[in-house]
């Protein structure tokens, strides 16, 4: 669900600049030479933090690519209709593979219902992730508008599961009635933070990696999601649209009620692994999520618009964790969004519109990251 928000900004997008052709069969080579070998053609001049660039699937939407602890694989969501699957599905593939329409890699969930936010855990033979199947096979309608604004499903089926590399579900880690979903592991590997909505609102939760010791940790109205943890596990940044005016709030509750809410107006929120100290992080206006911590631990890069007209384009940007030294990281004119550092923090795994022949496909990529 994270990501909806690729396939209704995408239906505006231009073509980008500085295209290359696709590769025409999957291939398995060294990240490096890869990288070098596409670099002219996928990085903008003006990105300076990326030294060499690899475009990793060629179709569909595509998103939220996450490492596994040791960097050798990633786990990735895509509604490919060539890799024959109606809506979001898990997919696996190792940290050095392209996929085309051609040759699919490996899906790790169900097939059924729709999935949304795999995580590895860290024994790196297993992967956590919502899915909607136990409700039913078919994929869930997906709502995009409501009086002409955009909207995003909370499908109150979503339950997190936990699978292994072949796809088969060894355990549920949720049952409560409603929306559990979003999670991700802690890179101590002891945690699971998630969002649910069992208390009524959107907020934000965690749990040990066995399911156990559930704990509520956001209690404010609004939606809170898109929580990762820091990386000694201290602290959790996060996204959240706080209403605060009384026709807000009222909107708000009022499309919560149908399981909706609207993402247009997001800012960045951190605080303590445990809830305390919470504050405001930005203060930029639009839509500003899927925020990843720097390996440093003391910078946040995340996606945005605010510095768009139109609600286009995405880009990423970083900024220090006392809100200070915001930099923009990518220049593109359509889509950057969902950042995720490797482990060793040498790669950044991404999803963008570029290179995509000005069409609305939303594509990974994994580039080589330069401070």
């Amino acid at each position: 669900m994270k990501y909806l928000v690729l396939v209704l900004v995408s239906l505006f997008f231009i073509n980008c600049k500085n295209e290359s052709k696709p590769i025409s069969e999957e291939k398995e080579i060294e990240n490096n030479t890869t990288l070098e070998a596409e670099k002219d053609t996928l990085i903008y001049p003006e990105e300076k933090h990326f030294k060499a660039i690899r475009q990793v699937t060629f179709g569909g939407d595509n998103a939220e690519a996450y490492w596994s602890f040791d960097d050798q694989q990633l786990v990735f969501q895509s509604n490919n209709a060539k890799w024959d699957v109606g809506c979001d599905q898990m997919f696996l593939m190792k940290a050095n593979q392209t996929f085309t329409d051609s040759i699919a890699p490996p899906m790790l969930s169900t097939g059924k219902g729709r999935t949304t936010c795999a995580y590895f855990l860290p024994d790196n033979k297993h992967i956590i992730y919502a899915s909607t199947h136990l409700k039913q096979d078919e994929c869930p309608d997906t709502p995009l508008r409501k009086n002409g604004n955009y909207i995003w499903p909370i499908y109150d089926s979503y339950d997190i599961f936990v699978a292994d590399l072949q796809g088969n579900i060894v355990k549920q880690l949720t049952n409560e009635i409603g929306y559990d979903a979003e999670p991700t592991v802690s890179p101590k590997g002891d945690k699971i933070v998630f969002t649910s909505t069992r208390s009524g609102d959107l907020e934000l939760y965690t749990m040990n990696i066995d399911g156990s010791d559930v704990k509520q940790i956001t209690n404010e109205l609004g939606y809170d999601g898109g929580a990762f943890f820091s990386p000694d596990g201290t602290k959790l940044i996060f996204r959240s649209s706080r209403p605060k005016t009384e026709q807000d709030i009222k909107d708000y509750k009022e499309l919560l009620a149908e399981g909706l809410v609207e993402p247009t107006e997001m800012e960045l929120y951190i605080c303590n692994a445990d809830g305390s100290d919470l504050r405001q992080l930005t203060d930029l206006g639009n839509a500003n999520w899927s925020p990843f911590f720097h390996p440093s631990g003391k910078k946040i890069l995340f996606s945005s618009n605010f510095e768009a007209e139109r609600g286009f384009p995405f880009n990423l940007y970083l900024i220090d964790l006392d809100g200070k030294n915001l930099e923009r990281v990518t220049h593109g004119e359509t889509f950057d969004a969902f950042p995720v550092f490797s482990n060793d923090g040498k790669y950044l795994a991404f999803s963008s519109n570029r290179n995509n022949g000005g069409g609305r496909d939303t594509n990974l990529f994994i580039a080589e990251w330069q401070d």
